[in-house]
């Protein structure tokens, strides 16, 4: 007795069903619902191929254009520290210009686009072999943002060069909130000038020398400070920027009349603007002194907080 079993193909959600009886083939059936009656019965699936997971993922055998639009979708850092360890033909692609004005062009804002034309216009030079400039500045983001780091004491004294005068610096909590700081704690001086400074280095934030040469960006700068209610304090403000070798190019200070005593417990914003900046800045000096004018021990100075300096793109 021989039985022959035959695989029919069918579409739409069917499936063959071959009844067997007695050794010979008695009816040949498609099946959509309920169970056949029969002796017995065989049904079988045609399974679906499923795509090669490798081969699904291999992207060398894209051109280099479409490859380039797809790595666009990377993050900036993932490019910098994964894709550009690939093989020579990512490492190229990340290391030219291209990839990164295609990051840039994905912001549609009007600032995005102010953005993209300035790059344009000043893009830094193609140098073979090392990451192009546009990438760092991609994976720091440092236009519109703080520049200044622990700008209110929440890690302490970190990144500040301190001076100790009196009893010394200390960090305390706000005595009133200060709208937009990433902390409510302030450093806070004593009976004598304490002066505190932080130097920013430009480039090492990401911005490369020909947009800070291209005069299309401006540098903002802000203070808060204040005193308690029960003493007066004084307060001064330095703020320079500096070449590569660190010679003075601009300058800006404010002396303000000091907070007297019985202030309710008052805070001031200290702000200027860099604009029309000259060629060859690299870095901002950020400094500032204060002191009580009760000369008591102790911490009853001025109080400072939310310091801040600020790269844009200039308006037009």
């Amino acid at each position: 007795m021989v039985a022959v079993w035959r695989l029919l193909p069918l579409t739409g959600a069917g499936f063959a069903e071959v009844h067997h009886r007695g050794g010979s083939l008695s009816g040949v059936k498609t099946k959509r619902g309920a169970a056949t009656m029969g002796a017995w019965t065989s049904r079988t699936r045609i399974p679906m191929p499923e795509p090669d997971p490798q081969e699904a993922l291999d992207l060398s055998r894209l051109p280099p254009e479409l490859l380039l639009l797809v790595l666009s979708h990377v993050p900036p850092r993932t490019l910098l520290v994964h894709c550009r360890r690939v093989c020579r033909a990512w490492r190229a692609l990340v290391d030219g210009q291209a990839l990164w004005l295609l990051l840039l062009a994905r912001d549609h804002s009007a600032a995005g686009r102010a953005l993209l034309t300035l790059a344009r216009r000043c893009l830094p030079p193609a140098r073979e072999g090392t990451p192009c400039p546009l990438g760092q500045f991609c994976a720091l983001r440092p236009l519109g943002r703080n520049l200044l780091c622990n700008p209110c004491g929440q890690e302490g004294l970190r990144k500040w060069m301190v001076r100790h005068g009196g009893d010394g610096w200390v960090v305390e909590k706000n005595r009133k909130p200060v709208p937009g700081a990433p902390s409510q704690t302030c450093f806070v001086t004593s009976f004598s000038w304490c002066r505190k400074k932080q130097v920013v280095d430009l480039e090492e934030k990401g911005l490369w020398p020909e947009l800070l040469d291209s005069g299309g960006v401006e540098i903002a700068v802000s203070d808060w400070w204040g005193a308690r209610h029960d003493s007066g304090c004084k307060y001064r403000l330095f703020v320079t920027l500096l070449d590569a070798h660190q010679n003075v190019i601009e300058k800006f200070s404010s002396v303000p009349d000091p907070i007297e005593q019985w202030n309710n417990d008052v805070y001031l914003q200290v702000t200027h603007v860099f604009s029309n900046i000259r060629r060859g800045v690299r870095f901002v000096s950020f400094e500032h002194w204060g002191q009580d004018t009760q000369f008591w021990a102790g911490h009853y100075g001025a109080r400072m907080t939310n310091s801040s300096v600020i790269v844009r793109v200039c308006p037009s």
